[in-house]
């Protein structure tokens, strides 16, 4: 609906407002009768031996956390050479007496080049954009060492 938008620099601004449309990024996964997961298109991942959905979610958590916080370097005009581990505490907690994850603490150590002595605006980018870390109930436990 056409209208006044507010005021501009010269006077009011007319125009309609349009609603911008957020980016949706959809995946698949299958998990076949032997354990085999595939994606569309992809390849198999056999988990190894003693793997769990419980330890898929943890490396997942890892692997985003470090791929958020290399997109944000490299937007900022950083090289980044990361790795990282989590550990995860679950059991039954709540009013339902449900077993669910009580505590996960990440640790990410990350090299920049060019180095930089404020991570922190990086590190704050990279936990927000984190979507598995956004998607849990429970909000990770993060320790960044950035050099």
């Amino acid at each position: 609906m056409p209208g006044t938008l507010g005021p501009g620099p010269d006077g009011p601004r007319y125009g309609c407002r349009v609603a911008t449309q957020a980016k949706v990024l959809e995946y698949a996964v299958e998990l076949d009768r032997g354990g085999r997961l595939t994606i569309p298109g992809g390849g198999q991942f056999v988990p190894p031996e003693g793997w769990s959905a419980d330890h898929l979610l943890l490396a997942a958590l890892v692997r985003c956390s470090i791929d958020s916080f290399t997109h944000h370097a490299r937007r900022a005009g950083h090289e980044v050479e990361a790795a990282g581990s989590a550990q995860g505490t679950i059991t039954k907690s709540g009013d339902d007496g449900r077993y669910r994850f009580v505590a996960i603490a990440v640790r990410i150590d990350a090299q920049l080049t060019p180095r930089t002595n404020e991570p922190d605006d990086l590190i704050a980018k990279a936990e927000r954009d984190c979507f598995v870390g956004a998607s849990l109930v429970l909000k990770p436990e993060y320790e960044w060492r950035v050099s």
